[in-house]
């Protein structure tokens, strides 16, 4: 099918296919990466309060003299703060220097003390519903509230509890991780999937993958550009592309129509090369449910 410009989200709203992720750019280098991203056409900004960037990223906003109205904004709730989000909340808007955010997800389905230690006093399922009360009471603070991290045995767990279906669930996403049962699943509830790490994470190995590079030469484009477009081919994914070089993140614009085979053989990779850069065991909390989580 051909590449999106946007998906459409369960609240009605629209969310730009392409957005300009910050995980793991350095200090100092996410507020020009930003300024640059929304100068040259991104619509879409992606940062997380466990990033510790939040407040660069604003600086970033503000200098690009782009009008908030004009771009969609996503942060994420810290599994240290899973047990106030309201306060969290507040926080994130004070350091991101905006009155609302389009999108506000929970980063993990795993409460923690300090980004180490669980906290097996706190229900992640609890923390939605308070996500969902700050929703309803706060819609001009929040348009839209989502999920990260979440596998098909905990989103049965959170929708048999929700009164508020979630809006999107990001979640990793490459050739060699393409959890085509959580994207299933989330598409027959209406929920819609953003794609992070989809070079496969640092060191981006997919970019040597002798598919991933057949068909570049085929379009007579990069082997990123490739990698990001198998998402944007997707219905209701959106993807993240991260950089802070400006060439780099003026050449992540393009994406490229791609053909039904091009698609079945980039997915066929996780087939006979399977990996998983962020699984969730680093939480501390086990597999989180994902079956493949390796």
């Amino acid at each position: 099918m051909p590449a999106s410009t946007f998906i459409k989200l369960n609240t009605g709203a629209e969310m730009p296919t392409l957005g300009l992720g910050t995980w793991q750019s350095q200090p100092g280098e996410v507020e020009g990466a930003v300024e640059f991203a929304l100068k040259n056409g991104y619509k879409h900004i992606d940062t997380a309060t466990a990033y510790r960037n939040e407040a660069e990223v604003g600086k970033g906003i503000k200098a690009s003299g782009v009008a908030r109205t004009s771009f969609f904004l996503t942060t994420k709730l810290d599994n240290p703060d899973q047990k106030d989000p309201e306060v969290a909340l507040k926080y994130s808007l004070e350091q991101l220097g905006t009155d609302y955010l389009d999108l506000w997800l929970m980063h993990w389905p795993a409460p923690m003390f300090d980004g180490k230690t669980p906290d097996k006093s706190i229900n992640w399922l609890d923390t939605w519903k308070k996500m969902e009360e700050i929703y309803k009471k706060h819609p001009e603070k929040v348009k839209a509230i989502g999920v990260s991290n979440v596998s098909v045995e905990f989103m049965e767990q959170l929708l048999a509890i929700a009164t508020i279906v979630p809006a999107i669930n990001q979640i990793e996403l490459h050739p060699s991780c393409t959890q085509s049962d959580v994207i299933e699943f989330c598409a027959s509830k209406g929920i819609a999937i953003t794609a992070y790490s989809p070079l496969g994470s640092e060191k981006y190995p997919l970019l040597k993958s002798d598919i991933v590079k057949k068909i570049a030469d085929k379009y007579s484009v990069s082997p990123v550009t490739v990698l990001l477009s198998l998402w944007a081919n997707k219905p209701n994914i959106s993807v993240l592309t991260k950089s802070v070089s400006n060439a780099r993140i003026e050449a992540n614009k393009k994406i490229i129509d791609l053909s039904d085979g091009d698609i079945g053989e980039l997915e066929a990779i996780d087939k006979t090369y399977h990996f998983r850069k962020c699984h969730p065991s680093w939480t501390g909390w086990g597999s989180l449910g994902f079956p493949d989580c390796k």
